[in-house]
C-alpha cells in the first residue's frame, strides 16, 4: 500500500509516522504532487498556525492539489482544520474542502484554552469509527475548533459541541491526535486503512 504524509513543516508527522510503522505500513513524507496524486491514501496531519501552514502549503502548490485528491484522505488536528474555508486564526483563508469556519475555544472559569487532555467522542456515524464505541476517550490539544454541521461524523463538547470529526466524499478528518489517542486512534488508523 502506497501511503503519503504530506509534508508542510506542520507539527507531529514523525508521531503519525511512527504510528503507522506500529501497524506494519511505510509512509512516504513527501510535498511532492505526483507522489501525492498517485498515493493509494493521504494522511494530512499537523500541529501548528493556519496562515503560516497555508502560506507553506502555497508555496508547494498543494492548496491546488489536495483538493482534487480522490483517494481516501485523511486529517489529522490541523491537517482537518486546513479542510475548511477560513479560520479566526490570524484571519486565515484555507483550502475550502468542507463548508466550515474554524472559530476559537471561549475560555471561562473550567474550561481552558487549549482545550487539552482527553475528552471522548459522541454521536459517531461513519465507518471511520467501527469498533469505537460512544463515549471513548481521545486525546485533543486544539485552541481553535469547527463547529457541528451537516459534515459532523463525531462531535465532542469543550463546553458546547464541536466537531471532533469530519467526513466529505473521501476526505475525512478527525480534531483530536489518533497517533496519541492509545487503543482508540489506532483502530481508527486501521479502519482508514481499510478504507
Amino acid at each position: 500500500m502506497n501511503i503519503a504524509v504530506i509534508d508542510y513543516k506542520g507539527g507531529n508527522v514523525q508521531s503519525v509516522l511512527f504510528a503507522l510503522e506500529r501497524l506494519g505500513v511505510q509512509a512516504t513524507l513527501t510535498a511532492n504532487p505526483e507522489q501525492i496524486r498517485s498515493a493509494d491514501k493521504i494522511l494530512f496531519p499537523g500541529e501548528g498556525e493556519a496562515s503560516t501552514a497555508m502560506q507553506e502549503l502555497r508555496s508547494k502548490g498543494l492548496d491546488q492539489v489536495l483538493p482534487t485528491c480522490r483517494q481516501p484522505f485523511l486529517g489529522i488536528c490541523l491537517g482537518m482544520q486546513l479542510l475548511g474555508t477560513h479560520s479566526e486564526e490570524n484571519d486565515a483563508d484555507m483550502l475550502g474542502i468542507l463548508p466550515f469556519e474554524v472559530k476559537r475555544f471561549a475560555a471561562d472559569a473550567q474550561h481552558k484554552v487549549p482545550h487539552m487532555g482527553w475528552n471522548n467522542l459522541h454521536r459517531l456515524r461513519s465507518p471511520l469509527f467501527d469498533g469505537v464505541r460512544e463515549q471513548d476517550y481521545v486525546y485533543f490539544v486544539h485552541s481553535y475548533y469547527a463547529p457541528v454541521g451537516s459534515y459532523t461524523i463525531a462531535e465532542g463538547e469543550y463546553p458546547a459541541p464541536f466537531s471532533a470529526a469530519v467526513q466529505h466524499e473521501n476526505f475525512y478528518a478527525v480534531q483530536f491526535h489518533t497517533e496519541k489517542s492509545g487503543p482508540v486512534g489506532t483502530r481508527i488508523l486501521e479502519n482508514f486503512l481499510k478504507m
